[in-house]
Parts: C-alpha cells; sequence; structure tokens
C-alpha cells in the first residue's frame, strides 16, 4: 500500500492515524536528541573531518541551518535536564517551548518550569516567562518609521514588477530587500521584546523562531545575483568618520557617497597585511633566521604549508572527507615536537583548532589532554588558545 495515500481513510482512522505517528514522532525526536547529544559530547564529528556539530549536521545529516541550531541546543538542554527529554517524548514540550525555557533553566527550577510550561503555546509561555523573570521597560521612543512595503506576490509581480537595481547607480533598489515571497513567513526575534524603530530586514525576517544561536542579525551578508552580495552591519562612530575620510581621500578615484569601492580597496590592503602575518606572504623571501625555539616554524615553511593546503584544515576522515574550515587554523606538527618532529613543510600541516586539538588528544589521550586544559586554565591562560597548551605539552615525555 502507498504510504502517502490518504484517500481511503475514514474521519475517524485518519483522526486515530494522526494522533498515533504525532506520538511516535515524539518519541523519535526525544531519541534523536539522545544521539544528537552523545555525539556531541564525545565530538565524533572530528573523526568525521567536520570542525563543529553544527558544520556535521548542516553537511553530512543535510538538515537545514534551522534545524540545526534547533536540534543541536535543545539536545544540549536534554542532556542537562533529563526531565526536558521526558517531556519531550511524551509530547508535553515542543521543541520551541525547551528553547524558550533554556537559558531559565536550572537544577532547581527545571522540574517546576516544564511542569508550567506543558501543552503551552509560545504566547502562554513568553507570559510565563515574562512573569517568572521580568524584564525591564523598554525605553521610550518616538520615531518616523517609512511606511512597509507591500508583500511581493506572483499576481503584483507580474502587473508591477520592482526594479532589481537604481538606474542612476546600478545598486539593488531600495524596498526591494524588504519584500517577502508568497512560501515566506515573517517571524520575530525570539525569546526578547525588540523595540524595532525601522522594518526589519530580510535576513532577520527570514529566521525562523526556533534560531536561538543565529549569526548576528545586524552583520549579514546576502547574495543577490552572480558575483553580487548584498552586505549589511551596523558601525561605530569611529568606523563611519574612517569610512567617510576614505571617502574623501578616494574622491579622485570614486563617485561622491559610494561605499564598495573604499571597503575593497581596505580589504585588498588588510588583507594583505594579515597574510603576511600568518603565513609569511611576501614576494620577496629573505634569508632564513636561526631559531632556538623548538617550535619555531620558519617562514619558508610557513609560506609552503599554506599553498600546500589551500588555506584549509587539512584533516580527511576514514571516509575521504576533508574538513573545509578555514577558520582558526593553527600549524601542527604531524609528528609531535615533544617526540621528535621538525618544523619541515612535509612534517607541518593546517588544522582547525578543533581537530588540532583531536589530535593532541590521539596522541597524548583525551583524558590526559583535558587534565592539561584545566591546568592551562588555572594557571591563568584560559582564552589564550592552543598554542599555550601546546608549548607547554612540547616540553612533555614521549609518553603520556
Amino acid at each position: 500500500m502507498d504510504p502517502f495515500a490518504v484517500s481511503h481513510f475514514s474521519d475517524d482512522a485518519l483522526r486515530h492515524d494522526l494522533k498515533t505517528r504525532v506520538a511516535r514522532d515524539c518519541t523519535s525526536t526525544a531519541v534523536l536528541l539522545t544521539r544528537i547529544a552523545e555525539f556531541d559530547e564525545r565530538k565524533l564529528f572530528r573523526r568525521e573531518g567536520y570542525s563543529s556539530m553544527f558544520s556535521y549536521c548542516l553537511h553530512e545529516l543535510h538538515f537545514s541551518e534551522d534545524a540545526t541550531y534547533r536540534y543541536i541546543n535543545t539536545a544540549r538542554t536534554a542532556r542537562r535536564f533529563p526531565g526536558v527529554l521526558v517531556a519531550l517524548a511524551d509530547g508535553r514540550l515542543h521543541l520551541r517551548a525547551v528553547l524558550m525555557l533554556t537559558r531559565h533553566l536550572t537544577s532547581g527550577n527545571a522540574d517546576e518550569l516544564v511542569a508550567a510550561a506543558t501543552h503551552k503555546t509560545r504566547a502562554e509561555i513568553e507570559q510565563l516567562l515574562a512573569q517568572r523573570f521580568p524584564q525591564p521597560d523598554l525605553p521610550e521612543r518616538l520615531q518616523a518609521i517609512p511606511s512597509p512595503a507591500p508583500i511581493l506576490t506572483s499576481a503584483t509581480a507580474q502587473r508591477d514588477p520592482l526594479p532589481t537595481s537604481s538606474p542612476s547607480t546600478g545598486q539593488p533598489a531600495a524596498g526591494l530587500a524588504d519584500q517577502l515571497a508568497p512560501e515566506q513567513v515573517e517571524a520575530t526575534i525570539p525569546d526578547r521584546p525588540v523595540h524595532v524603530e525601522a522594518p526589519l530586514p530580510l535576513a532577520a525576517r527570514q529566521l525562523a523562531p526556533e534560531q536561538v544561536e543565529s549569526p548576528a542579525l545586524r552583520d549579514k551578508m546576502m547574495p543577490l545575483a552572480p558575483g553580487r552580495f548584498g552586505l549589511q552591519s551596523t558601525v561605530d562612530q569611529e568606523t563611519h568618520d574612517l569610512l567617510q575620510e576614505a571617502q574623501a581621500l578616494m574622491s579622485h578615484q570614486v563617485r561622491a557617497g559610494e561605499i564598495a569601492p573604499v571597503l575593497k580597496c581596505a580589504l585588498k590592503m588588510w588583507v594583505g597585511h594579515l597574510r603576511k602575518q600568518k603565513f609569511a606572504a611576501t614576494d620577496h623571501p629573505g634569508p632564513a633566521r636561526p631559531s632556538t625555539f623548538t617550535r619555531h616554524i620558519p617562514a619558508a615553511v610557513k609560506r609552503a604549508v599554506w599553498a600546500r593546503d589551500g588555506g584549509q584544515c587539512a584533516f580527511v576522515s576514514d571516509t575521504g572527507h576533508r574538513c573545509q574550515a578555514r577558520a582558526l587554523l593553527e600549524y601542527d606538527h604531524v609528528e609531535p615536537v615533544a617526540r621528535g618532529g621538525e618544523a619541515r613543510a612535509e612534517s607541518v600541516r593546517l588544522l582547525c583548532r578543533s581537530h588540532n586539538q583531536y589530535a593532541a588528544e590521539c596522541t597524548f589521550g583525551a583524558e590526559f589532554m583535558k587534565r592539561k586544559r584545566l591546568e592551562a586554565q588555572r594557571g591563568g591562560h584560559k582564552g589564550k588558545g592552543a598554542g599555550v597548551l601546546r608549548s607547554r605539552i612540547s616540553s612533555l615525555p614521549a609518553g603520556p
């Protein structure tokens, strides 16, 4: 029988089947969360060639961004508070409810809050949290708000097509980014009251309510067309003044008020500086300078390793998946310095911080590395990155 066929159901049978499947789905979701939480806790994503659980869910499990945030956050909460998992399995809480409660849950109030939120809607939970955890009033402010642009539908698009660019500047037309396609649902910022001084940008309105750890709404780069991107950001006074000064200094080269050419020029200069700082990039390499520091990696080796690995984490899983991380990259000795590793191009690789730590755990043992991290934190090195810890381990004997 076709599992998607429904016309053969009687009304009573359809109601029974629907409720049965919802109950099964609640249980299945709770079980899935336990697997995600344990996979996350063991950091098994690293062995599979991913730098984070988010990246693994997105590219290996093929969740959407919204589902990834929703599942990971709920799984971590359920791991800390088992009563949440039971409530999810029973259908007493939905995922959204857990995300709304998460920031308020403690070992002392978890059971009470779960009970209070049972079978409540989002609006009802908002009221519950406002009563239990009151927030200060928003500041009063009066500001003119432009009239909202009409919702774009297929009919209005055919009748009144919107321009894709401004005739004078070639830039995306004002207001186009604020249009919602028919299938898009307008969402609000989750879990806190928002004082809106202007229409929310498209980036904010596309966010599903379940996102609680979503990228910052103020800084967003959105693809608009092949080779064209829309950039949205909020800057401070100093940045504003620097931008205006740069525009004035480049006034013979760019049109008045243009930002993109100034930004591009500034980024070219800054990225060049960062390349030199990060992997010793230069068009005129000088002679190598000797160093007595055993962990020192010569500039020529850094350049060769960066070029060979393509500025990307070089970790490859057993299944052949290479980590795609390009952020938080670190130079790693394939054979640890403590065991005789040398700073030669063929003996050094780029690893993201997550896989650098994973490699150390494979070499010295997870418990050993965990103990050393705790010692480093207690010693005041917290926040200085993995380099401090690697330097301290480099002097250790060959065994853990």
